[in-house]
């Protein structure tokens, strides 16, 4: 067993869900490469990072440019060594009706959202395959099952990415290749994406609840990074979407059509920053981890926690059931 620090890259580093995965990761002493478009959360990051113990590298990149995304990834392993773990996480959008979105800010999300998940994976695949060792971790979306009015975009890039995932992982397993692929799908999240992405609607956009906080979704990317599962649910609302969706998809549409729209705008007007959004310029200043509504966020998910220990309970309820059965063929009385 190699006893070296792990080497991680984790992309949409400074804000949101990466941010909190950043100081994941960094807690077990890991070295990251920390890589976004927004050189001040980028830096605040790397503070963080170092503060928890780990060692980092900020590399200002922009995941739409595959040759900037190939050029960080041979900057990480220079400067940190061969890369263990992939994180793609790095998104954006456009809040608003489809008829509302102009060809350039479909595609710049689409560019985004899920051609960044490709450049990623592939330059990790260019260093993991030779090594046949490596885990590339796509952070998805319950939205990659079920598409919600408002975020067409967002939701066909995380669709895009599932099937990008699917079709992957047949030729990983036709090489025989010890590289691991996982996606991990997510619930509604406290981030910044609500202050710092465009939108066209009337009232500020926000996720819809229940909302969690990045950190559960980070202890579930780590996770995910260390255990070969192919696929994790997170929280209890990703999970009813997703399977409610396979079971019942008419019946999913007409609930969102009539609660969906409503139900991602608050009752404030938009920020100053939603009318531009971080589309073509990365947002300045550093928002953090965390989004507005840290009121209405749960810090854990206790589907998430039996998720991770869905062994021990599955061996718990046979030892019930067997001690049942056991109490029901002694009888009444019996000893």
């Amino acid at each position: 067993m190699n006893d070296r620090s792990e080497v991680v890259v984790v992309t949409g580093a400074g804000k949101g869900v990466g941010r909190a995965v950043v100081r994941r990761f960094a807690a077990d002493g890991a070295k990251v490469g920390l890589l976004g478009r927004g050189r001040e959360s980028l830096e605040a990051a790397r503070l963080e990072a170092e503060a928890a113990g780990g060692e980092p590298v900020v590399l200002p990149c922009d995941v739409a440019d595959p040759s900037a995304v190939e050029s960080a990834a041979a900057a990480v392993e220079d400067a940190l060594g061969p890369i263990d773990i992939w994180v793609n996480n790095a998104m954006t959008t456009v809040f608003a009706f489809f008829e509302d979105i102009e060809p350039d800010e479909f595609k710049r999300a689409t560019e985004v959202t899920y051609l960044g998940v490709v450049w990623g994976t592939q330059a990790a695949l260019k260093r993991m395959l030779p090594r046949s060792r490596g885990t590339i971790v796509e952070v998805g979306s319950a939205m990659a099952y079920r598409g919600i009015p408002l975020q067409a975009p967002y939701c066909g890039a995380k669709h895009a990415v599932k099937g990008f995932v699917e079709s992957l992982r047949c030729e990983l397993r036709h090489r025989d290749s010890k590289v691991h692929l996982t996606m991990v799908q997510l619930p509604g999240l406290n981030t910044p994406q609500f202050d710092h992405c465009r939108s066209k609607m009337p009232k500020h956009p926000m996720p819809v609840p229940p909302v969690y906080q990045p950190e559960v979704a980070a202890d579930a990317v780590h996770w995910a990074a260390h255990h070969r599962r192919r696929e994790v649910y997170v929280g209890l609302p990703a999970v009813y979407t997703i399977v409610g969706s396979k079971l019942a998809p008419w019946l999913a549409e007409r609930y969102l059509a009539r609660t969906a729209v409503n139900g991602q705008q608050a009752d404030d007007p938009p920020t100053a920053t939603n009318a531009q959004g971080n589309l073509f310029q990365p947002a300045g200043g550093d928002p953090g981890a965390h989004g507005p509504f840290d009121g209405m966020a749960h810090g854990r998910s206790g589907q998430w926690w039996g998720s991770r220990h869905r062994t021990a309970l599955g061996v718990a309820a046979a030892v019930a059931a067997v001690a049942a059965l056991g109490a029901l063929a002694k009888g009444p009385g019996r000893p």
